[in-house]
């Protein structure tokens, strides 16, 4: 499975954004589809989920702010970004799920500045 992130910029504070990660190859070995969180220095935080069926998952974190969506044949995944702050900014990580592994995106840059 082959993940590319895109969508990644420069975004004022309280506003939005939508990144998109595109799939490509054993699509139909993956379970689930995930978005990660990734600040300088920190480990890679989990942010939201959603599964074959299409039930959704979201931290605490981004519930009401992050909004997950995908495409029915798995070859896109999005997050929608809404009301950011600057301690958004980081790495965004798209993932798949398969068995026995989950493979990752090489990420895209997100800065929320003013």
């Amino acid at each position: 499975v082959q993940l590319v992130e895109s969508g990644g910029g420069l975004v004022h504070p309280g506003g939005s954004l939508k990144l998109s990660c595109a799939a490509s190859g054993s699509l139909s070995e993956i379970t689930t589809m995930v978005w990660y969180h990734q600040c300088p220095g920190r480990p890679r935080d989990l942010l939201t989920y959603i599964t074959g069926g299409g039930r959704t998952h979201y931290d605490d974190s981004v519930r009401g702010k992050y909004t997950i969506s995908r495409d029915n044949d798995k070859t896109s995944l999005w997050l929608q970004m809404d009301t950011l702050k600057s301690e958004d900014t980081g790495v965004y990580y798209c993932a798949a799920t398969t068995e026995p592994q989950t493979y990752f995106g090489r990420g895209t840059q997100v800065t929320v500045s003013s």
